[in-house]
């Protein structure tokens, strides 16, 4: 019988782990305590699922690629939690912007003049723009990390640029 009607062994096929959120080599990994619980909690639900997958003997080949794809998460997830540096954002100067500030930015020249965002500066495994969490690396975060309230700074997300002005800074 030819090879082309034969099932190839998928057990061969290592499965593809998706990788954590960038990080700049050399960049330290700043966590907020907050995001340190959370990827605490993202490996205990990982280990619990494992756990799972260990347990279930019904198809050993599916049960092999799902650990293997679990350890991989895991060791990721590990390699991450062993390199977090807690920030607690209670410590951070309260009129300066600073990781895990929440900031309050309005346009004043350039773009739509007058338009606000506000956003949280936290770490990068934190990050998520739909709740208007920005990792400490993007470039909104970069450019006005350091900035003081009041204080203009120069903005340019894309082919414009523009000014925007640090109108509140919260830490939480």
């Amino acid at each position: 019988m030819s090879r082309g009607f034969t099932k190839e062994d998928d057990a061969q096929t290592p499965p593809i782990i998706p990788p954590r959120a960038a990080l700049p080599a050399g960049t330290p990994n700043y966590v907020t305590p907050a995001g340190l619980e959370q990827l605490r909690a993202e490996l205990a639900a990982l280990e619990a699922e494992r756990a799972q997958a260990e347990a279930n003997r019904d198809n050993d080949t599916d049960r092999t690629h799902r650990l293997s794809f679990y350890n991989g998460r895991i060791a990721l997830l590990l390699e991450r939690l062993g390199s977090a540096k807690v920030v607690d954002p209670a410590g951070q100067p309260p009129q300066e912007v600073r990781f895990g500030a929440t900031v309050r930015l309005r346009t004043v020249r350039g773009g739509k003049v007058g338009f606000e965002r506000k956003f949280t500066i936290v770490g990068v495994d934190e990050a998520d723009i739909a709740l208007g969490k920005v990792a400490f690396v993007a470039p909104i975060a970069r450019a006005v990390q350091g900035a003081k309230l009041g204080q203009q700074v120069p903005l340019k997300l894309g082919p414009q640029e523009e000014t925007v002005e640090v109108v509140d800074i919260e830490y939480a």
